[in-house]
């Protein structure tokens, strides 16, 4: 299965900003949103990450004057992004290898959708909880 199959259910729709906007503006909207993260796309093209993380490195470095600067100077960049068509397995041991929440998922260059460890890691479960009442059936009926 791929990440495809992901976003068949959870949707397509992504929060994203722009390099220029505040920290603080995008720190407001991570908390009213309740979301661990969110791409940065500048003229269409996925330029960086910025997540929970970032923000606690740079405030322990910088101090309340971290929240002054754009989210362009402290996102993290490249972003590891992902394809439609990759296996979520894969996603599952890229995000463990590279120690990643999230994977923006781009299509010819556009971002098309974004997944977290976390839904990866539910897919996984409902899938072998499936499994596993699959084989209890069988096995009741034979």
């Amino acid at each position: 299965m791929t990440v495809a199959a992901i976003l068949q259910n959870k949707g397509h729709e992504v929060v994203h900003v722009t390099s220029s906007e505040s920290l603080l503006s995008v720190v407001k909207l991570i908390a009213e949103r309740r979301i661990g993260c969110v791409p940065v796309v500048d003229d269409g093209e996925v330029v960086g990450i910025f997540s929970e993380r970032d923000l606690l490195y740079h405030v322990a470095q910088d101090g309340p004057s971290a929240l002054e600067r754009t989210v362009g100077e402290v996102m993290t960049t490249p972003a590891i992004t992902i394809a439609l068509d990759t296996p979520i397995m894969h996603s599952l041991s890229l995000m463990t290898k590279r120690r990643i929440r999230h994977l923006p998922i781009l299509t010819d260059g556009a971002l098309v959708g974004l997944v977290s460890i976390g839904d990866l890691v539910k897919y996984r479960i409902d899938r072998i909880e499936s499994e596993a009442a699959a084989l209890r059936d069988y096995i009741q009926s034979a």
